[in-house]
């Protein structure tokens, strides 16, 4: 009976230990829901103010996010550290257990969960707005200035034109595939893992704070200013069907990338019959795919300086991709490399400041509004 009240003692402290550090965790990211929701709210109003309610993109994102963060990426994360402390620990492995699923780290696991949902509603957000922007701008407006710099970059033809040919087909398989799934996997892999990991407590509100950054920065507010479709469909916008000839060949041969070609399609096809779909949006300047990379390439290098040049090479592995598989301009991968580097440190330097640092204080603003 002893053993019984004891165990129910220990149940209850337990309980109430996790909703306590779960609280404080919610609390902690305050400033990410009320960032999440103002610019959700500023998306809804300039959809509905153009009338294109019809655009509204949540539902898309359900499914899918629900599945990958509250699924997937938890039991994947379970598994993972059950089987480290299998193969690391032998004595003490009861011990590392409860360490393991303490109410410190479960709390951190279930608030990233709940912060995972509302950038939900973030992502879903910002296909919205990206769907809107051609309709906003009236089409697309600066392909041929952008495919004009890159040319004067690579000095003298288009920069397609004097990368590597794509003679093997293990080169394309590869390169499509990383850029369509890997770069996938790390993204998002990594904003599950600060998101939930009581390791990353320290760069949390920082890192997704950038995240959001490089979505609406570069993906809304540059993209409707320099708007422009990219390579693939210079042809379309443009009515230059000869400039990328040669580019628009490789990616429809049957050597070509499967994965690139299917998803380039699908996105025309979207923004021609002017409907919403999941990861729907066309916009080159600057690019999103370097801007996400390259953001955990700076943290990678505020972890130890190796890390930071592999994070770094492959961020120009795919800078280089985007070219390759006609998404990209050059130049689109500079300007993001050179917009997320800024904000980065910047950030750093704001949040850095101590009690007057720029996250306290719209913190507080949440707080108290």
């Amino acid at each position: 009976m002893a053993n019984r009240d004891e165990r129910a003692s220990n149940l209850r402290a337990w309980t109430s230990d996790l909703l306590s550090q779960s609280k404080a965790r919610v609390a902690a990211d305050a400033w990410l829901y009320f960032a999440v929701a103002v610019y959700s709210m500023f998306g809804v109003a300039l959809l509905f103010a153009y009338g294109r309610a019809d655009l509204m993109s949540v539902e898309l994102y359900f499914g899918q996010w629900t599945y990958l963060f509250l699924l997937f990426m938890p039991l994947l994360a379970i598994a993972f550290d059950y089987i480290w402390i299998l193969m690391r620990f032998e004595s003490k492995r009861s011990l590392a257990l409860r360490r393991a699923f303490s109410p410190r780290r479960l709390a951190h696991l279930f608030s990233g969960m709940a912060l995972l949902m509302a950038l939900m509603i973030f992502q879903s957000t910002f296909t919205s707005i990206k769907n809107l922007l051609p309709i906003i701008r009236g089409g697309f407006h600066y392909d041929r200035q952008l495919a004009d710099i890159d040319a004067l970059l690579s000095f003298g033809p288009d920069l397609w034109n004097v990368t590597p040919t794509a003679a093997h087909a293990a080169v394309v398989k590869l390169v499509d595939w990383n850029y369509s799934g890997l770069w996938f996997l790390i993204c998002f892999g990594m904003l599950f893992f600060v998101a939930t990991s009581p390791r990353a407590a320290s760069i949390r509100v920082r890192y997704i704070t950038m995240f959001m950054l490089v979505w609406v920065v570069c993906g809304n507010i540059l993209a409707g200013v320099v708007i422009s479709a990219g390579p693939v469909f210079y042809g379309a916008v443009t009515g230059d069907g000869h400039r990328f000839a040669e580019l628009m060949t490789f990616l429809t041969s049957p050597d070509g990338p499967k994965t690139a070609e299917m998803f380039q399609g699908y996105l025309w096809s979207l923004h021609a019959h002017g409907t919403s779909g999941l990861g729907s949006g066309i916009s080159a300047f600057p690019s999103v795919h370097v801007g996400l990379i390259a953001l955990n390439a700076f943290f990678a290098m505020e972890v130890s300086r190796r890390l930071g040049i592999i994070a770094f090479c492959y961020t120009a592995f795919v800078m280089a991709s985007s070219v390759y598989l006609g998404w990209h301009y050059a130049v689109d991968g500079y300007a993001s490399l050179l917009v997320v580097g800024a904000s980065h440190f910047a950030l750093r330097w704001f949040m850095e400041r101590g009690p007057e640092s720029v996250g306290d204080a719209l913190q507080g603003t949440v707080a108290t509004a």
